[in-house]
């Protein structure tokens, strides 16, 4: 049995190498898509390469962009300015120039957890405002809106509004605690 192994390893490398030399093993690999349009293959590769598929947004109030920043948890960018204008940094700012600001392990550290819990929050809360702006859209389009749901939704989307307000700027005020005033203000001046 043992002087057999030899002879079917050598007889199964001489089938794979013969199969790879085999010119009409070749052929029948030939994707049916280039065979028939290459130019249209091309295209639609070429296409797909340059222009990042943007999901389309289920909501009609919402654009597409606007949808799609709600679910990245984008789109609250100004949230932070009254923070960051009293020497507040968010923590992602410090992140960015951990190198330039000397931050030491368990400064960058606490700073990823505070960044990854504000990214979490900021999505959450899109997830809440495509939810509540579908709903509004629900009850317009199908003429079951009243004063009541009206006042509900919009006070809702006010709390939602609220809750990425705050996150952002506990996340500021967290940050200010972890740096140095001189790591704050080397931060300011790499930001301007």
């Amino acid at each position: 049995m043992i002087k057999l192994l030899p002879v079917i390893i050598l007889l199964l490398l001489f089938t794979a190498a013969n199969a790879q030399t085999n010119p009409d093993s070749s052929a029948k690999r030939k994707p049916a898509d280039t065979a028939k349009h290459p130019v249209k293959v091309a295209r639609k590769q070429l296409a797909s390469a340059t222009t990042p598929a943007i999901p389309h947004s289920p909501v009609r109030s919402l654009s597409d962009e606007k949808y799609n920043a709600l679910l990245k948890g984008e789109g609250f960018d100004d949230m932070s300015l009254v923070g960051e204008l009293n020497h507040y940094p968010l923590p992602d700012k410090a992140l960015k120039f951990k190198v330039q600001l000397g931050l030491n392990p368990g400064q960058i550290t606490k700073l990823k957890e505070l960044a990854a819990n504000l990214q979490r929050k900021k999505k959450e809360m899109g997830e809440n405002i495509i939810r509540n702006e579908r709903m509004l859209d629900t009850l317009f389009r199908t003429k079951q809106i009243v004063d009541g749901t009206i006042i509900f939704y919009t006070n809702r989307y006010g709390l939602y509004m609220g809750e990425v307000r705050n996150a952002v700027l506990q996340a500021c005020y967290n940050t200010e605690a972890i740096l140095s005033e001189v790591q704050i203000r080397k931060l300011e001046s790499l930001v301007k």
